[in-house]
């Protein structure tokens, strides 16, 4: 009880013109495909969205992770895009899928 199982986290937040942010992820292999993290994406996404008044989300995933991807087009989420080299992982460069998800419900905010 009271372990962690998975994170997520909105970075390189940008307001002005741009209003986006770069969403990470993890889930506990586990408790992967339980629905738990797409539960917190839609909560976390909902107040990114509504609260703090982002225009757009960005997500990359590896291309081998098949599941990340359904979640991701499940959220709604749209192929930008596809990066070579990306991320340092596992002492390896990895390619990425890019994505994005832009704001369902725009409203015209008052940009700072």
């Amino acid at each position: 009880a009271g372990a962690v199982r998975g994170h997520l986290s909105f970075s390189r937040i940008v307001r002005g013109p741009f209003q986006a942010a770069l969403l990470g992820y993890a889930v506990d292999q586990e408790r992967a495909g339980q629905g738990y993290m797409s539960e917190a994406l839609r909560l976390a996404l909902g107040y990114v969205f509504s609260e703090l008044g982002l225009h757009r989300v960005e997500a990359n995933y590896v291309p081998t992770n098949e599941r990340s991807g359904r979640l991701l087009r499940r959220l709604g989420f749209v192929v930008q895009g596809y990066a070579r080299d990306y991320l340092h992982i596992d002492g390896e460069w990895r390619d990425h899928v890019l994505t994005a998800l832009t704001n369902p419900n725009p409203e015209d905010p008052e940009l700072p």
